[in-house]
């Protein structure tokens, strides 16, 4: 009888969800405090890529860089109504609301790929100077390896 065993190891190490919480909570601040602010923009965007950088580390030490294709639509999902009503404060009700849904929405494509963009490139960098544990698949063939 001809036997295959195939052993997978797992390489994550912890879950990411609350980290990934706490990054949108601080992306959302930053994205308001963005839109509300007319000056002094820069160290709020230095924040949002300081906040970026270092959730991208943490995928990257806990192995979770499939994450980095989730968390900035999660970002959104979070940030979406604050932008709105800070847009509207802005630029008064209707033409906040407005200009809130367009920019929210469309200006959401430019802000997320960013968003991607740094995330791979961190978790991906802090993931391989970290190394891996092994190989990922082992398979034994007919007559080769342990038995169990």
């Amino acid at each position: 009888m001809n036997q295959v065993v195939i052993s997978f190891r797992q390489r994550a190490r912890g879950g990411a969800s609350a980290p990934m919480f706490l990054w949108s909570l601080v992306m959302a601040v930053v994205l308001v405090s963005y839109v509300v602010e007319r000056h002094g923009r820069g160290g709020v965007v230095a924040v949002g890529i300081i906040a970026t950088a270092l959730f991208g580390a943490v995928l990257g030490w806990r192995r979770r860089t499939g994450l980095v294709v989730v968390a900035p639509f999660f970002s959104w999902l979070v940030a979406w109504f604050p932008l709105v009503i800070a847009s509207m404060v802005r630029h008064g009700f209707l033409g906040g609301l407005v200009l809130g849904f367009v920019t929210v929405t469309l200006g959401w494509f430019v802000i997320g790929g960013l968003e991607l963009l740094e995330l791979a490139l961190v978790a991906s960098l802090v993931a391989r100077l970290r190394g891996g544990s092994g190989p990922d698949v082992v398979v034994y063939g007919p007559g080769e390896g342990p038995r169990g």
